[in-house]
């Protein structure tokens, strides 16, 4: 028996023993054959051929697999060769098959290594990268001017199986956005390996890549929301410098996002609901979607009813002022004071007849009235 002879016999007995995960498929001086597997997408298929003069010269070596990157096993090949080149003159079979099981489990993040390469090209200069292979992990920074998003994506043993996490946020974003970055992000991720619960669908449902997505998301949300508008007023939602940004969310100026991504100023935001038209629900200015938001429960009917009655009492409030001026010339004369108890009582009925109509169409309920500004002063003045 010669040198190759020997070593055949010898990976046939401590393949499988001495390389976790081993399958021997075929073991003869033409082919040897090994699929080394850690998990479904972590599996690779090594064929081995040795060489005339072996083994003198290095093995002959191809690596396949059906999850990963053409361009990652070509450069682990690479790789072997050399290591292969340092046994010259010794058994080289095993010692590859170890070093290659070594690999899968020192690289967690191979079965992400097409996805890490098409994030890396939609990276700015100002934006980082890093994997942790040792934890399986990224650390993703993203910035846009004075605003930067820094986060841990942890890509977990059996991905893309399950979804990768989002870990260790800091920005310095205002909360609302920071919420936004990982409530939104988490559901993408989940989306991509849960199947939807009402959609039913002939194909059987697979579970997809999540990082890329992911990462692309917060990427894109990072950079364009620093130069998004107010869709009411126009102006820049988020000021230069994320230290002048309003983070009280009951503040005026506070940034409010609606369910279809753009954004209004709080003020600006209840100022657009509480005017016309209402017919069909209020729509957002730019992309004509429905507006849904939490600071906003009331239904089109309801807010077109107080708009109503709003103009209504103003209106009669403009007219109260205007007739008020009677009683300030009628001070000085006596005979002007029940010419003005007079004028008051006339406006006051006309807001009590206009209030009582109200309630008998049913425009607004009777517990929405209230007694108008102008009604008790008046009254205080004529005593």
């Amino acid at each position: 028996m010669g040198f190759i002879d020997d070593e055949l016999q010898e990976v046939s007995k401590l393949c499988q023993n001495d390389v976790n995960g081993s399958r021997l498929v075929s073991c003869v001086r033409t082919m040897v054959r090994v699929e080394i597997t850690k998990t479904k997408f972590k599996t690779i298929i090594v064929c081995i051929q040795f060489s005339e003069d072996y083994p003198h010269t290095p093995l002959l070596i191809e690596l396949k697999s059906k999850t990963l990157s053409v361009k990652l096993l070509d450069g682990l090949t690479e790789v072997c060769e050399k290591e292969c080149k340092k046994l010259l003159g010794k058994a080289q079979v095993l010692p590859l098959l170890k070093f290659i099981r070594n690999f899968i489990d020192e690289n967690p993040l191979v079965c992400c290594y097409d996805e890490i390469t098409a994030i890396k090209k939609i990276l700015e200069n100002d934006d980082e990268l890093k994997l942790k292979q040792k934890y399986s992990c990224i650390g993703l920074k993203v910035q846009r001017g004075l605003y930067y998003f820094k986060a841990k994506i942890e890509v977990p043993d059996n991905y893309p199986v399950a979804c990768v996490k989002l870990e260790d946020a800091d920005t310095n974003f205002p909360p609302l956005f920071t919420r936004h970055f990982l409530g939104q992000g988490r559901e993408i991720a989940r989306q991509c390996v849960e199947p939807p619960l009402k959609k039913q669908t002939q194909a059987p449902f697979q579970p997809s890549p999540s990082l890329k997505v992911v990462t692309s998301f917060l990427i894109k949300a990072v950079k364009t929301l620093p130069q998004e508008h107010c869709q009411l007023c126009r102006q820049l939602c988020l000021p230069p410098s994320p230290e002048n940004a309003e983070t009280n969310e009951t503040a005026d100026m506070h940034i409010e996002r609606l369910y279809c991504g753009h954004l209004f100023h709080l003020q600006c935001l209840v100022r657009y609901m509480k005017t016309p038209p209402f017919h069909g629900g209020k729509k957002c200015p730019t992309c004509g979607k429905r507006i849904y938001h939490e600071k906003w429960g009331l239904s089109e009917k309801l807010a077109e009813d107080r708009w109503a009655h709003q103009q209504a009492r103003s209106r009669e409030l403009a007219e109260g002022i205007h007739e008020g001026a009677v009683y300030h010339r009628g001070v000085e004369d006596p005979r002007g004071i029940s010419e003005a108890r007079r004028i008051s009582h006339e406006v006051l009925s006309k807001s009590a007849r206009h209030s009582v109509h109200l309630v008998e169409t049913r425009k607004v309920n009777s517990k929405d009235l209230h007694f108008y500004p102008y009604k008790t002063q008046m009254t205080q003045e004529l005593k």
